[in-house]
């Protein structure tokens, strides 16, 4: 894995900071953290005989006597639970947080340690058998789902990257071989918890290490290691040197630019205009306990901050939706910066805020939309709490599912009307970021956003168009100007629906927004009860269609981007900007980053993405509005 030293373009957030090296004091007490790793060390060279593990495992096991009859509670009859829905199962399978149970009060949740596939067994012991040599095609690192790997006291002089193919181990031990280095691949193992090297020739630990912040133990006794490397594990144990070696890792080498992906050519004389869609991952939320895989550094929100902006600056968008968005640096921040490049903002932060003191909901997120001033005036702004509307609807009165999972989430949605200031041109764009966890909620609080959309939609429609320019005093008379475009219903306005659905490409939320429609005994629905939703189903009239979504070999549906979202346990889309094809031309989007580059990273943020979400840009041309179908009148004869 190549790096360099860090060269930094966002001049005085600085990157990684000169840290002083751990010094060696002459003489040391030995620590608790020292004590275990020197008893591990005479146990694991107790270890040097063939397949030790294995063979002590199986003489364990014949001393336990296992119950053939599963024993229960003759007072509590089991219940047998209801299969997850599909897209419910796709999501535990994948280790996305709405594979979870919602707790009382919602949590940030975020990367988890990855669940290894199914198998019988997990372990394998090649330890003690005089391996010399290991394969890069070896079929050993297709067993991805092993949680435990020895090999040691064998001869191995090298151990090959693909190692980091087995994602999911807990443990790897590699004493007792001939190693000189390691391979930085391993810092790819997130998972690891016990890494295992001692008796070798090590001299150092490799800088990517420092994203094993799961690791507990990191076993280097026995060999000529770094005294100032080992003094450090020595005094303050491995966590201590684990992110030391994360925070002082030089700058990695910049991943190459994302594509412009063209999807259809832009046609003389349309109006045409870009969007950017960002969870720029609030604050409150990027802790190192969340995403210990960071540098402390590139996870601290000035540098990150930095980063969004230059982000929102070169994408040149002519419209900005961003989610995760406290309110304090909407105002402190946001507001200001992007304010200076030319844009004005509207924002809404979720509901809880308003119970809040001044100090506490400064730090509540929210929604922020912003537009270029030169280019477009608000008509209006509406902020929709999905909690406050689901209690006005009378059919959801009587369902107890709605106030015991739905009115307790305060998310919301901000919709933004638009004028073009010179030709009239209106636009509709929606910015919302739903519920991280389970799928009912998720449906529902799309189901109302987009009943929303629509009335918002049709209000709009009855606006009067703006009226023409009139002539100044001055003696140069402005341009003519078409007349602004007549809008007979709501449908026929522009409408970009942009936001951070946390709902995968499989979920039933995606299939309401894309087909229109949705079964009321879908499966997404739990089975809970709410109101017209789950008898009558779902449908909305706004015609939607996915930008990142074309339809490939043999009419299937394929994602442009594989994922939006990048953590070491979940990688798929669940951000998106959906369009009204009826009324909007897409142009082209800004593609998917680099796979040689992503299969080197544990997950972001990093120091070149500062979110765990990718930023999504689309470019559009605008349809010019179909004059209604009005009858003709019947000829006249004379």
């Amino acid at each position: 894995m190549q790096h360099h030293h860090h060269q930094n373009s966002l001049g005085h957030y600085p990157s990684p900071p000169n840290h002083q090296q751990p010094q060696s004091p002459a003489a040391q007490p030995i620590s608790s953290h020292w004590q275990q790793q020197l008893i591990k060390y005479e146990t694991i060279r107790t270890s040097r005989s063939p397949h030790h593990r294995a063979r002590a495992s199986a003489m364990a096991s014949r001393g336990v006597a296992k119950s053939a009859i599963t024993i229960t509670n003759p007072n509590k009859p089991s219940e047998e639970e209801a299969p997850p829905s599909p897209s419910l199962a796709l999501a535990m399978a994948m280790n996305h947080p709405s594979s979870t149970v919602p707790p009382s009060t919602e949590a940030v949740m975020r990367p988890a340690v990855p669940r290894p596939p199914e198998n019988n067994w997990t372990q394998l012991d090649m330890g003690g058998v005089n391996i010399k040599s290991i394969p890069p095609s070896s079929g050993l690192f297709s067993f991805t789902f092993l949680t435990c790997l020895y090999l040691n006291h064998n001869a191995l002089t090298s151990v090959p990257p693909e190692i980091s193919k087995l994602r999911h181990l807990d443990l790897l031990d590699l004493s007792g071989n001939n190693l000189t280095t390691v391979p930085v691949e391993i810092g790819m193992i997130i998972s690891l918890r016990e890494l295992y090297l001692f008796d070798n020739h090590l001299t150092t630990i490799p800088p990517e290490y420092g994203t094993l912040h799961r690791l507990k133990t990191l076993g280097i006794e026995g060999n000529p290691m770094d005294a100032q490397l080992k003094a450090l594990l020595q005094k303050d144990g491995t966590p201590a040197l684990i992110s030391f070696l994360r925070d002082t890792c030089p700058m990695p080498i910049s991943p190459p630019p994302r594509p412009n992906v063209q999807i259809s050519p832009v046609e003389p004389g349309l109006e045409t205009f870009k969007v950017l869609c960002y969870n720029i991952l609030c604050e409150r939320a990027a802790t190192t306990k969340m995403y210990g895989y960071t540098p402390a550094w590139a996870l601290a929100w000035d540098y990150r901050k930095a980063r969004v902006l230059q982000e929102v600056t070169e994408s040149q968008a002519d419209i900005v939706c961003l989610q995760e968005v406290d309110m304090g640096q909407y105002e402190d921040f946001f507001s200001i910066h992007l304010g200076d490049l030319g844009y004005e903002g509207v924002y809404g932060a979720k509901s809880r805020y308003k119970t809040m003191q001044d100090a506490d909901r400064r730090q509540v997120d929210g929604c922020a939309t912003f537009f270029k001033k030169d280019r477009y005036q608000l008509v209006e702004n509406h902020l929709i709490e999905f909690s406050s509307i689901a209690m006005q609807r009378q059919d959801f009165k009587k369902t107890d599912d709605m106030f015991n999972r739905v009115l307790g989430k305060d998310h919301i949605a901000v919709v933004c009307l638009l004028e073009d200031l010179i030709t009239g041109t209106r636009i509709i764009v929606s910015n919302t970021h739903l519920h991280w966890d389970v799928a009912d909620v998720k449906l529902v609080q799309t189901a109302l956003l987009l009943e929303e959309l629509e009335k918002i939609a049709h209000g709009f429609a009855k606006y009067p168009p703006r009226p023409p320019d009139t002539p100044g005093a001055t003696d140069e008379e402005p341009p003519v100007r078409p007349p602004p475009p007549v809008y007979t219903e709501g449908t026929k306005i522009p409408l970009v629906v942009c936001g951070d659905y946390n709902s995968i490409p499989n979920s039933g939320v995606y299939e309401f927004l894309s087909t229109g429609s949705l079964s009321a005994t879908h499966p997404d629905f739990l089975s809970h009860t709410y109101g017209n939703y789950t008898s009558e189903g779902l449908r909305h009239k706004l015609g939607l269609k996915s930008a990142y979504t074309t339809v490939g070999a043999g009419g299937v549906a394929e994602e442009i981007m594989p994922m939006t979202n990048v953590t070491p346990s979940f990688r798929s889309v669940i951000d998106y900007v959906w369009y009204a094809p009826g009324t909007l031309v897409l142009n082209s989007v800004v593609g998917e980053i680099d796979k040689m580059y992503l299969e080197k990273v544990v997950g972001f943020p990093n120091p070149y993405f500062p979110s765990d979400h990718i930023a999504l840009t689309a470019s559009f041309s605008v349809k010019p509005p179909r004059e209604s179908n009005t009858p003709r009148p019947p000829p006249v004869f004379s």
